[in-house]
């Protein structure tokens, strides 16, 4: 639940002396069992609910003799500190598999229900992956015809699969295996261009969860979304934090991701108590009256800046939560509520302190720590941090041991996270942006490299650099640049289909730019500024990607109504595209599920009109989509 940058400058209490380090402690911490913690629930509470739809109830004891018989048909095929792909969305499958897996002993790698083909390609020939867990007709080529063993997981419910196997495929594997006693392992953005998994023991995993059960008070009779996409993290603080309090896990309908009030409407529906979002996802809620009616006590946001404070009337507890996969889902947390003095506040909170078991530190060029309120990079240790990378000299590079001058005798290691904070008076930090070039797009952590290795793997392709765009309200999006191979006249959108395969969907940029070369720098090296620059003001008549990349055709828009022309200037600030047209598909284009969510809250504000995220993907172009919101428009009152 990494932050994007924030360089607001909060005032601080006066410091002591320019001695006080850039060092703080979280309360101490005594990590426990999991699995643990989820059979005692099963025992003494069997029929209460665990997982709840709207068409099926799963009891505890539902769920562990359901994982007891997914564990039993996995047989001796999967063993434990077997890596397994996990190909589900959000359901009681996943909820069971990942009880199974943690039963066995295997490691639950989780890959999203449809993993693009190359990047579970690259997955599989880097790391030992016994097999690959979900539907067969979403499985990648290679193990859709491999053996398959089936499964006896739920198939009714929210994103449940038609029918589930275990595939094991004929390729050979890769050698690279998880840590021992790691409970499950991550896929993050590499700078090598091919993701880099990180491996996460079960004590560091309980810490987090321990924190999230005092802090928020969940408990039987309470109803916790699982809402985060699977393939990232924090899915897993929501599955489990349900699991070992003996409350209801909620799995959440795919289009409440695209629409905010979908979002709220869904927690009203469901009576969640306890929820846990992406910032982008909740930031739209924040600028309009809080929902009415909700049972909403407690929302864990993370994964982006947030712009400002919750408002007084927000009736739920607010956590401003951030942290690396590598230091477990969440480090650092800030709590708010509506109560606050500063609740409306518009400037940007901190990230909060170090929660139990956590160590920070932040540090100069030269790992020395530096005092407060001075800008340097975050450090963190403890019971929260990850195993390691299954790439053991990743692993030395950046988990690495304290500086000496720091007193922390309980600390054996540091993860440098990379990310530029200043610490407070209080020990609260606050976020300044990150000292490389990772950026975050709608929440994830990505690597350009790895996006320019993407599109590298194209034979039409000789080089690619991919540059981030930044809007006024400071919405990322990403911008490829490539030089075609000799002979090659790639069509940019048969780059990006090309493309898609290879990465998550935040990582897949919005447009292409063809260039016959780069600008460099003094030291010559490619020089990213100039290059964002050019595409950020390019002229009319410019060489550029294609039609959803040119300059907008005034004839083409002079006969469109209002409401097109509304569709059309919205969606081109959003992609930031100036040559997009009616004709154009709204994904093809570049949309994503954030940039849809916005869309569809800007038609709303401007004409009253409140769509759901499937029509507007379900429109074949921007004319049709155009052409349901007129359907549906009420003309305002004068004066409204």
């Amino acid at each position: 639940m990494i932050q994007s940058p924030t360089a607001v400058v909060r005032p601080t209490a006066p410091l002591d002396s320019a001695a006080a380090p850039s060092i703080a402690h979280g309360p101490s911490a005594e990590p426990t069992r999991v699995l643990t913690r989820f059979e005692d629930w099963a025992r003494r509470t069997p029929q209460a609910p665990a997982v709840i739809d709207a068409t099926r109830t799963w009891t505890y004891q539902d769920l562990d003799a359901a994982a007891a018989r997914v564990a039993a048909a996995l047989g001796d095929r999967v063993r434990p500190g077997d890596l397994v792909g996990v190909c589900l969305d959000r359901s009681a499958a996943l909820v069971v598999t990942a009880v199974a897996l943690a039963r066995i002993g295997a490691v639950y790698l989780p890959l999203g229900p449809r993993p693009g083909e190359r990047r579970t390609q690259a997955v599989t020939e880097d790391l030992d992956v016994a097999c690959l867990i979900g539907d067969p007709g979403v499985l990648p080529e290679a193990h859709r015809g491999g053996e398959h063993a089936p499964l006896p997981l739920p198939t009714e419910g929210v994103n449940a699969p038609a029918t589930a196997v275990a595939a094991f495929s004929e390729a050979v594997r890769g050698t690279r295996r998880a840590p021992e006693g790691s409970l499950y392992a991550v896929l993050t953005s590499g700078s090598t261009g091919r993701p880099k998994a990180v491996a996460v023991a079960e004590p560091s995993l309980s810490v987090a969860l321990d924190w999230y059960r005092a802090e928020t008070g969940l408990a039987p009779g309470d109803r916790q979304s699982l809402l985060i996409g699977v393939a990232f993290d924090p899915h897993l603080l929501e599955l489990w934090a349900a699991l070992t309090s003996g409350a209801a896990l909620v799995p959440a309908p795919d289009d409440t991701r695209w629409d905010s009030r979908v979002l709220t409407d869904w927690w009203r529906d469901t009576a969640l108590t306890h929820a846990v979002a992406a910032t982008p996802t909740v930031e739209p809620l924040l600028n309009r009256p809080w929902p009415q009616g909700l049972k909403l006590r407690h929302l864990v946001v993370g994964g982006d800046r947030m712009r400002r404070r919750p408002g007084a009337d927000v009736t739920a507890t607010v956590h401003n939560a951030y942290g690396p996969a590598e230091a477990t889902v969440l480090t650092t947390a800030h709590t708010m509520r509506g109560t606050d003095p500063e609740a409306g506040d518009q400037a940007p909170p901190p990230i909060g302190t170090a929660l139990p078991g956590v160590t920070l530190v932040v540090t100069d060029e030269e790992g020395r720590p530096v005092a407060r309120g001075q800008e340097g990079e975050l450090r963190v240790g403890g019971h929260c941090l990850a195993l390691g990378y299954l790439d053991p000299e990743l692993t030395a590079r950046r988990f690495t041991a304290p500086p000496r001058e720091a007193e922390l005798p309980a600390v054996d290691r540091l993860y440098r996270t990379g990310d530029r904070v200043r610490m407070n008076a209080d020990d609260s930090l606050d976020f300044l942006g990150r000292l490389d070039d990772q950026v975050k797009i709608s929440g994830v952590r990505i690597e350009p490299v790895e996006v320019e290795a993407a599109f590298e793997q194209d034979p039409r392709v000789r080089t690619a650099v991919v540059t981030v765009l930044r809007d006024s309200s400071d919405h990322g999006r990403l911008v490829a640049h490539v030089r075609a191979a000799d002979g090659a006249d790639p069509a940019p959108g048969e780059l990006l289909d090309a493309v898609r395969a290879w990465l998550p969907e935040q990582a897949v940029p919005s447009g292409v730019r063809i260039v016959d070369g780069f600008p460099l720098d003094a030291n010559g090296k490619v020089d990213r500024p100039a290059l964002a620059a050019l595409a950020r003001s390019e002229a009319p008549g410019t060489h550029r990607t294609g039609t959803a990349d040119a300059p907008a055709d005034a004839d083409t828009d002079a006969g469109a109504t209002p409401t097109e022309r509304l569709v059309l200037t919205t969606v081109r600030d959003l992609l930031g595209r100036p040559g997009t047209a009616l004709a154009d598909n709204f994904t093809d284009a570049g949309g994503t599920s954030i940039i849809a969510a916005r869309l569809l809250a800007a038609v709303e504000a401007e004409t009253g009109v409140r769509l759901r995220a499937p029509e507007l993907l379900r429109s074949p172009d921007l004319r049709t989509f155009a052409a349901l919101v007129e359907q549906r428009r009420t003309p305002r009152p004068e004066g409204a």
